[in-house]
């Protein structure tokens, strides 16, 4: 397994109230999987705890072999750099760098740049010919582009993927949406997207729930 999540809780830091409890996953490379769930049941903070952007109170999160637990700052960011993949729904973007540094950013700074790949994804997001713009020089679809394409510049085991398409209309939502898949499926990349939309989880291979701590 790709991901394995295993009899994991998390509770509110300031009341002790638990957020979930005991919940266990399991997602296989370059398999991918819907969360849905109602707004407050703690789909964006699973996402987290497994992007290793906070620390879970029990249980175990393992990447690609690799248990999040014990592990240090340092750590814990390497392995965010050059196996997750993060795209939020907010952009996110460097406002001071143009499309390409964007795009190159993530992949750069974990040291595993290979241009070739950087430029498929680009020709791919049609994204080509706007690499000399900026971020407010873009349409909140040509910016979700940009963002997906920097995620997946690094070639991740694990792509996490939060109401990505949230801010779009429909149509720009399809889109963006199509390229994704599409790319995830080109690089075998694990997906793990959370969503409100029903008509967004369907596309996905498999899909989740979750409710009053429970998923189902």
């Amino acid at each position: 397994m790709l991901l394995e999540v295993r009899g994991l809780s998390k509770s509110f830091t300031d009341t002790g109230a638990p957020v979930f409890e005991n919940l266990s996953l399991q997602l296989g490379a370059g398999q991918t999987l819907a969360l849905t769930g109602e707004s407050g049941s703690g789909k964006s903070t699973l996402l987290h705890l497994i992007g290793a952007l906070d620390t879970f109170s029990r249980g175990e999160i393992e990447i690609d072999g690799v248990p999040l637990s014990g592990q240090d700052d340092a750590a814990r960011a390497a392995l965010r750099r050059s196996r997750i993949g993060l795209v939020f729904q907010q952009f996110n973007l460097i406002p001071s760098l143009n499309v390409a540094r964007n795009l190159a950013f993530q992949a750069r700074l974990a040291g595993v740049l290979d241009q070739a790949w950087l430029d498929h994804i680009t020709t791919r997001l049609g994204l080509s010919d706007l690499q000399n713009r900026y971020p407010e020089q873009l349409s909140g679809g040509q910016q979700q582009r940009v963002a997906i394409g920097r995620a997946l510049a690094v070639r991740p085991a694990l792509l996490l993927a939060d109401e990505p398409t949230g801010n779009l209309d429909e149509a720009s939502s399809d889109a963006v949406l199509n390229l994704m898949l599409e790319l995830v499926r080109e690089s075998a990349t694990a997906l793990f997207l959370v969503t409100h939309s029903e008509r967004i989880a369907a596309r996905l291979d498999r899909r989740l729930h979750l409710s009053g701590g429970v998923l189902r």
